[in-house]
């Protein structure tokens, strides 16, 4: 089951989740620059660096799709070569639609014959609690998982997350809704497979969908060059067997472009700065989950 294996991950190397977002303009021109090209090796020398060092990478759909087919194709192969290499491949797409539309999204996602098979998938609810049942079936069927937005990191996410409902806000009425879902993909952890997208810019909101939905992963974007630090990226967290555990947090830009990557010339010396920003990372977000103990 998808939750067991982030979980084992997580128990193992830490909780940090490498994001794989291809910056119009970012991408080193030493693996092409910001061409299809590029961004499949590019994409696939993150992956290299993040293997063995992390527990799960998040390629960013939209940031390869402005390329075009090339882009999507570009997607496929670092998709592969992620899963290839043992991590768990969350694919950061943001689907959501109508029961059949979803099913669409759910087959080119979440199988393993999907054309871009990962682990698990990030999906919107804001159009109602049946637009994601084609997904979880899906991962009912094949043991993966879904990575629903609640609480998001972006400036604008209190403009309509935040809103009073009843007296408490849109955010807590969808987690509240969310939790019967949850066990259908609990694994033997305990831990359900149903992500849920908390923001690390927003640490009380965090604790508040942990009350509600004490089973779901957490996947925890905000971390790093969003502002956010490890008290922060981790306050949804709750005790464990190797420090505080419950989902995965994730990093894009401060370790794959971090500032002694900037201007390097060659692989060897590009490859220590990214391996370099991944390992601090990780060992900060490993010694905040032990002293939260």
């Amino acid at each position: 089951m998808f939750a067991d294996r982030v979980i084992e991950a997580a128990r193992r190397l830490g909780p940090l989740c490498v994001g794989i977002d291809p910056h119009p303009g970012r991408v080193p021109e030493l693996f092409g620059g910001d061409t299809p090209k590029g961004l499949a090796a590019w994409g696939m020398a993150v992956v290299d660096a993040a293997a063995g060092r992390a527990a799960a990478v998040k390629p960013q759909a939209g940031l390869f799709e402005r390329l075009g087919p090339e882009g999507m194709a570009a997607l496929q192969v670092v998709c592969e070569r992620a899963r290839a290499a043992g991590l768990i491949v969350i694919a950061d797409a943001k689907r959501g639609d109508i029961g059949s539309t979803a099913r669409g999204y759910a087959d080119a996602w979440l199988d393993e014959t999907a054309p871009f098979a990962a682990e698990a998938l990030t999906v919107n609810p804001y159009m109602g609690l049946d637009t994601l049942e084609p997904g979880l079936a899906a991962c009912e069927a094949t043991g993966r998982g879904l990575a629903v937005l609640v609480r998001t990191s972006n400036p604008g996410a209190a403009d309509f997350q935040s809103l009073d409902c009843g007296g408490e806000p849109l955010f807590l009425h969808v987690a509240r809704a969310l939790a019967p879902a949850a066990g259908r993909l609990k694994g033997e952890t305990g831990w359900s497979g149903l992500m849920l997208v908390t923001g690390a810019t927003a640490p009380q909101e965090a604790r508040a969908i942990r009350a509600l939905a004490p089973e779901a992963l957490f996947l925890v974007p905000g971390y790093g060059a969003q502002g956010a630090g490890v008290d922060e990226a981790l306050s949804g967290f709750v005790p464990g067997p190797a420090g505080r555990e419950g989902g995965l947090v994730n990093a894009s830009r401060a370790v794959t472009f971090p500032k002694a990557a900037e201007g390097v010339s060659g692989y060897r010396a590009w490859q220590a700065a990214i391996t370099e920003a991944i390992e601090t990372a990780q060992a900060a977000l490993k010694a905040g989950a032990a002293s939260g103990l």
